[in-house]
């Protein structure tokens, strides 16, 4: 019972719902837990805010708030590395659509450079297709099918903008 009027006066006197003891704990569960340096005000904050709203929705304050925010502390700090292998493995698979085909240097600028040219002056249908087609890798039935209109406006307009593309690529003398 004193505790809990001793909290209360805390929280009331500062209107921070952790005390400095509390927040040395939270910093040192979420460091040990694997958390950045850098991120740990934004844990600390959390913390915080996961108690205003355990009380604000009318539940009563934890027992023990020091044992209840290192707990938390460490289910964020679960959370973050989680978060950070999501990120990782999105990463990855990002980098592994974007992995040249042929070997990078002058000649693979100078092509990159020109389709993004082409792709520019192409109608906003045509490059639509192309983008969705080759590089969003999808078959023509999903295209026409998010798009509206039939399968064989879909080819016909990826025939136009390819050979477009094509005779680009040749006034540019880059093939």
């Amino acid at each position: 019972m004193l505790r809990a009027k001793a909290r209360r006066a805390q929280e009331d006197d500062h209107g921070d719902p952790l005390d400095a003891a509390q927040e040395r704990r939270v910093r040192a569960v979420l460091a040990l837990g694997g958390v950045p340096q850098a991120d740990l005000p934004d844990g600390v904050q959390q913390v915080r805010l996961r108690l205003l709203e355990r009380t604000a929705s009318g539940r009563e304050a934890p027992r023990d708030v020091s044992a209840w925010a290192a707990v938390v502390a460490s289910n964020l700090a679960m959370d973050w590395h989680r978060a950070k292998r999501r990120q990782e493995r999105l990463g990855e698979r990002l980098a592994s659509l974007r992995e040249p085909a042929h070997p990078s240097g002058e000649d693979t600028s100078l092509l990159s450079l020109t389709v993004a040219r082409g792709l520019d002056d192409l109608p906003d249908a045509q490059r639509q297709v192309v983008v969705l087609r080759f590089f969003a890798d999808l078959p023509v039935r999903s295209i026409a099918e998010e798009l509206g209109v039939p399968e064989g406006t879909v080819k016909s307009r990826l025939h136009t903008a390819v050979r477009a593309l094509r005779d680009r690529l040749h006034e540019d003398e880059v093939v």
